[in-house]
C-alpha cells in the first residue's frame, strides 16, 4: 500500500484535526468513512478506490495519534489486522494502532431527505485561495454568509446587519434567484478547502432550507461534506 494514498484519505476526513473519531470501512474495492463534527454542524463521507487495506470496520478514536504513528514509516507499507489493532509496517519498522469499540465512535445519521439546492457556487482555485486567506485575516469570523440579490452573489466573512470588519468575495452561481443571507461554519469550510486543494472537480451547493453541500472528486478520491446552517 502507498502511505501517501492512505494519508490523503485520512486528511480528507480529519480536516486538520477537526474530526478525530470515525469508523473506517474497507472492502475489496473501496476504503470509506462517514464523519460528524462534535457540534453536529458538519457531516460528511470520504471514499478512496483501492488501498490494499484489510476488509472490515475499524474504530479510529484518535486520528491525530494514528497520523503520528504513520509519520515514522516509509512510503511503501503493508497493513494487517491483528487482535484489537491495525499493524502498519515498512521494510524495517512496525507500528501498531489500537482500535476503539464502535460504541465510543460518534454515530453519523443518514441524510435520507436532502432539501433541493437553490444555487451552485463555482469553486475555482482563485476562490479557494481567497477564502483561505480571508479566514486567516478574519480569524474570529465564525461563519461565512452567502447572499444573492439583483444578480450579485457574494460570500461574506464577518457579515453583520450593522457595520463590521468583513471581507466580501464575489462568486458566480448557476441561478438568477435572490437568496436571503444564510450562514455556515467558516472554520469548517476553510478546513474542507485546504484538505481538498487541487481537486479536479469541486462544487458548493446551497439550499435556503439550511444546508450546504461541498463535494470534490480527485482521481481515486470522492469527498462530500454537508454544513448545517448556523443562526
Amino acid at each position: 500500500m502507498n502511505k501517501g494514498k492512505f494519508d490523503g484519505f485520512v486528511n480528507r476526513y480529519n480536516l486538520g484535526g477537526e474530526i478525530e473519531s470515525v469508523m473506517v470501512k474497507s472492502d475489496d474495492k473501496n476504503l470509506s468513512v462517514r464523519m460528524i463534527s462534535d457540534d453536529k454542524t458538519l457531516l460528511g463521507d470520504v471514499t478512496v478506490v483501492g488501498g490494499e487495506f484489510p476488509n472490515g470496520e475499524f474504530g479510529i478514536y484518535t486520528t491525530s495519534q494514528l497520523k503520528g504513528l504513520l509519520s515514522v514509516l516509509d512510503d511503501a507499507i503493508t497493513v494487517e489486522e491483528v487482535t484489537g489493532a491495525l499493524k502498519f509496517s515498512d521494510k524495517k519498522t512496525k507500528v501498531q494502532y489500537m482500535l476503539a469499540a464502535p460504541s465510543v465512535i460518534p454515530a453519523v445519521p443518514d441524510l435520507k431527505a436532502l432539501p433541493p439546492f437553490d444555487v451552485e457556487v463555482t469553486l475555482n482555485d482563485d476562490f479557494i485561495n481567497k477564502f483561505i486567506k480571508s479566514k486567516g485575516a478574519l480569524s474570529d469570523a465564525d461563519t461565512f454568509t452567502f447572499t444573492s440579490k439583483a444578480g450579485k452573489s457574494e460570500i461574506i466573512l464577518g457579515y453583520s446587519s450593522i457595520n463590521s470588519n468583513r471581507i466580501s468575495i464575489d462568486v458566480a452561481i448557476n441561478s438568477t434567484e435572490d437568496i436571503e443571507p444564510i450562514a455556515f461554519s467558516a472554520k469548517y469550510l476553510k478546513a474542507i478547502l485546504m484538505a481538498n486543494k487541487g481537486s479536479k472537480t469541486s462544487s458548493l451547493k446551497i439550499s435556503s432550507k439550511g444546508l450546504s453541500h461541498v463535494s470534490f472528486t480527485d482521481g481515486d478520491y470522492t469527498s462530500n461534506y454537508y454544513l448545517v446552517e448556523i443562526k
